[in-house]
C-alpha cells in the first residue's frame, strides 16, 4: 500500500510537468516565463495571452490532474478497493507539485489552481458548486487569485470531512489503534473491508466480544 501511495504521486507529478500554458504560448510564439508575473500556468496565460489561452491553458491544467486521478483509478479500483479515492488523492496532488514545481525549469511553475480543480471534480464533481461560490467571491473583490486557491482547497478539505460524516464517499472507515480486534475484518492492506457500528459487549455475527471493548469509528481515512 505504501509503495501504491509513491507510485501515485509520482505519476501525478509527472503529468503535472506537462506545460500547458509554455506549449501554448510557444505556439503564439510568445515565451509566458518572460511575461507578466512570469509564472507558467492559467493565471499569467490569462494576463499575457487574452483569455482564450486563459481558457486553453485552464482546462489543459485542470486534465492533467483528472488524468492521472482516473488512470489511478483504473488500476487501484480492483486491487485496492477501499482505499481507491485516497490512492486519486495522492494522484492528484502529486499533479499539483508537478504543475508549481517543475525540476526542468528550475521548480518554478504555475499556481496549482487549474490543477486543483481538476482534483475536486474527478474526486467528486458534488464538490464543484461550493468550490467554485468560495472562488468567485474570493477573487471578484481583491482580485487575487491566490485567494481563490485558498477559496478552493479549504472548500474541498471541509467537503470531505462533512462527506465523509455523512457516509456519501466510498471510502472504508478505519478504526484507532487498539479497538481493531472489537470489529470488523481487514484483507491485509490496513484498510477496513467490513467496519461495523459501536459496540461495546455482546456479540456480532456469531462472534463473542468482550465487555467494555469499544470500536471507535472514524469517519474517514488518515491519510
Amino acid at each position: 500500500m505504501v509503495v501504491f501511495r509513491i507510485v501515485s504521486i509520482l505519476l501525478g507529478y509527472l503529468f503535472g510537468l506537462f506545460p500547458t500554458g509554455v506549449l501554448y504560448g510557444k505556439a503564439h510564439n510568445v515565451d509566458i516565463r518572460s511575461k507578466g508575473s512570469g509564472n507558467s500556468g492559467m493565471t499569467n496565460s490569462l494576463r499575457v495571452l487574452g483569455w482564450k489561452a486563459g481558457v486553453v491553458v485552464f482546462f489543459g491544467d485542470c486534465l492533467k490532474a483528472v488524468a492521472a486521478m482516473a488512470i489511478i483509478w483504473g488500476v487501484a479500483r480492483t486491487r485496492y478497493p477501499d482505499a481507491v479515492k485516497l490512492l486519486e488523492l495522492y494522484a492528484g496532488f502529486g499533479a499539483v507539485l508537478g504543475h508549481n514545481f517543475p525540476f526542468y525549469m528550475k521548480f518554478k511553475g504555475g499556481k496549482g489552481i487549474a490543477s486543483s480543480v481538476g482534483i475536486v471534480f474527478a474526486f467528486d464533481w458534488r464538490m464543484v458548486p461550493i468550490c467554485a461560490i468560495l472562488f468567485f467571491t474570493s477573487v471578484v473583490p481583491t482580485g487575487f487569485m491566490s485567494l481563490g486557491s485558498l477559496g478552493i482547497l479549504s472548500g474541498f478539505f471541509v467537503q470531505t470531512i462533512v462527506f465523509g460524516q455523512l457516509g456519501l464517499l466510498k471510502i472504508a472507515t478505519q478504526f484507532f489503534a487498539g479497538d481493531l480486534c472489537a470489529c470488523g475484518d481487514f484483507d491485509g492492506t490496513g484498510i477496513l473491508a467490513t467496519p461495523c457500528k459501536y459496540q461495546t459487549s455482546g456479540n456480532r455475527n456469531g462472534e463473542q466480544i468482550s465487555p467494555g471493548k469499544k470500536g471507535k469509528l472514524n469517519p474517514y481515512i488518515i491519510m
